[in-house]
């Protein structure tokens, strides 16, 4: 299957921590672009643009924050499309620590299947 698009997320200071996280759970190539100076309250130098490249998603990130703030909702997700309920299982197992689904009942039998990871990363997974 082809990728057509890609997903950005503001970190907001974690971006590196969070690429890397996302790269244990899908694989791939994963490249950092930060500044050459310290900026403000940042702990280390801030990523302007990280991207973790792999074959079942691609991700691009910044730890720079518009300047409204970076904001939590629910009005977007990330979709992935599992090839079944033991490969939806395992990537639910990657990317959640123990962060129950929204959605309860028997999950094998559910089409769809949303949790949040621990970057506040809401996902969708169906099957």
């Amino acid at each position: 299957m082809e990728k057509t698009g890609a997903i950005f997320i503001t970190f907001s200071g974690n971006c590196k921590e969070a690429l890397t996280f996302y790269r244990n759970c899908f694989g791939g190539q994963l490249q950092f672009q930060t500044f050459e100076k310290e900026l403000g309250t940042y702990k280390e130098l801030p990523v302007v643009t990280g991207s973790l490249i792999s074959e079942r998603v691609t991700i691009y990130g910044s730890d720079l924050v518009h300047n409204e703030g970076r904001k939590l909702g629910n009005y977007m997700a990330i979709f992935l499309q599992c090839q079944n309920a033991r490969d939806r299982k395992q990537l639910m197992e990657q990317l959640d620590f123990n962060n129950k689904p929204i959605f309860s009942g028997q999950l094998d039998r559910q089409q769809l299947i949303e949790l949040t990871d621990p970057f506040d990363v809401r996902w969708v997974l169906g099957v």
